[in-house]
């Protein structure tokens, strides 16, 4: 499934919250996600490369995965 990530989810990215969470992560994690997701859902407990556990806010539209933001914990 195509993963698409919002320019916020990138901007994101920067915050000090997020650190250490890429790109690569993101993508991984949303194709986990083993069902359809019709509404923007929360989606929690995912694991970066470095070890940050964040959350991802999701919605499937026609052209695939939209990951809408990123929570870092």
């Amino acid at each position: 499934m195509k993963v698409i990530i919002t320019e916020h989810a990138k901007k994101r990215l920067n915050n000090l919250r997020q650190e250490k969470i890429t790109i690569d992560d993101i993508i991984q994690a949303a194709r986990e996600i083993p069902a359809q997701v019709p509404s923007a859902a929360r989606f929690r407990g995912f694991l970066a490369k470095s070890g940050r556990i964040f959350d991802l806010v999701v919605k499937d539209i026609p052209s695939g995965r939209l990951v809408i933001t990123v929570i870092g914990k």
